[in-house]
């Protein structure tokens, strides 16, 4: 009996979830490991030896535009991710009560997904240009007798402006997609339990709708503060570096000036950001599902 063979099979079972996680372990060391260590790399050293002449040129070079690219990444992700956030929440409970066209309406909303963030800002300078749709519509309705300009170095905040509008529009179905995704996933059964017992709509949003709608709402924060902190292709569209943000910069040290270390510190920077807000949104809805 002490001389039985083991099969096969049962050799390598306590192996097989390695060998399940290993595609995952290998795309994250290929894609995520190998770029990040070669970013360090370009970042702290030159010729085999470590430097800060990257970082001292980031923070203090007059040339750099780190700390108002910084100011303006912040102030975009401050006032896009709310907006976008409350949008899609109000558009997702809507469009959680089935009429009639719902569908059609469904994949109305989902449509800017398809466009790229250049096409979008293209369409979007087009639409707020001193002759675009935008301003003969409201000249022609007689509220204002000079076209606005959104665009310029003379009209930043504008400008700012222009690019909150633009990434509303453009980038609102992720988040609307994820968060009506999560309602659809809420069983019909408690709603009709809240029915019996009374419940009014504030009671079943309350109890109901928003406890369970959390790990969607995480994901979607979590989601669209990433791609916030990654804004570039609208921002480089519509205001060029008027309004400077983290990946422009980024992008312009790369290649107009062919700095690699100082734009690999820029993407350091933002990798740092988005996992720092990614833990604090972890934790904060961690505790909340405590408190639940």
């Amino acid at each position: 009996m002490g001389n039985e063979e083991i099969p096969f099979m049962v050799k390598i079972e306590k192996y097989i979830p390695y060998l399940l996680l290993m595609p995952a372990l290998l795309y994250m060391v290929f894609f995520i490991g190998y770029p990040l260590v070669q970013a360090v790399g370009l970042a702290f050293f030159e010729n085999g030896e470590f430097t800060m002449a990257n970082v001292n040129y980031l923070f203090y070079s007059p040339l750099s535009k780190f700390w108002d690219a910084l100011k303006y990444t912040l102030l975009l992700a401050a006032f896009i991710i709310p907006i976008q956030v409350g949008v899609a929440f109000a558009i997702a409970l809507l469009m959680n009560v089935p009429f009639k066209g719902h569908n059609l309406a469904v994949y109305s909303i989902i449509l800017p997904l398809t466009i790229s963030d250049v096409a979008a800002g293209l369409i979007w300078y087009v639409m707020l240009s001193p002759n675009g749709f935008f301003n003969k519509l409201l000249i022609s309705a007689g509220i204002i007798s000079e076209p606005v300009r959104f665009f310029g170095a003379a009209n930043r905040n504008m400008e700012f402006l222009a690019i909150v509008i633009t990434e509303v529009w453009r980038a609102t179905a992720i988040v609307f997609v994820i968060l009506f995704a999560g309602l659809q996933m809420i069983s019909r059964e408690y709603y009709e339990a809240a029915d019996v017992f009374g419940a009014t709509p504030w009671q079943r949003f309350r109890y109901i709708v928003f406890p369970m709608l959390l790990p969607s709402l995480q994901a979607a924060l979590i989601i669209r503060t990433l791609f916030a902190f990654q804004i570039f292709g609208v921002v480089w569209t519509l205001a060029g570096r008027d309004i400077p943000v983290l990946a422009g910069e980024a992008y312009y040290e790369q290649t107009e000036l062919h700095h690699s270390g100082v734009a690999s510190l820029y993407a350091l920077i933002i990798a740092l950001i988005s996992v720092v807000i990614g833990y604090i949104y972890t934790k904060l809805f961690k505790a909340r599902y405590l408190e639940a």
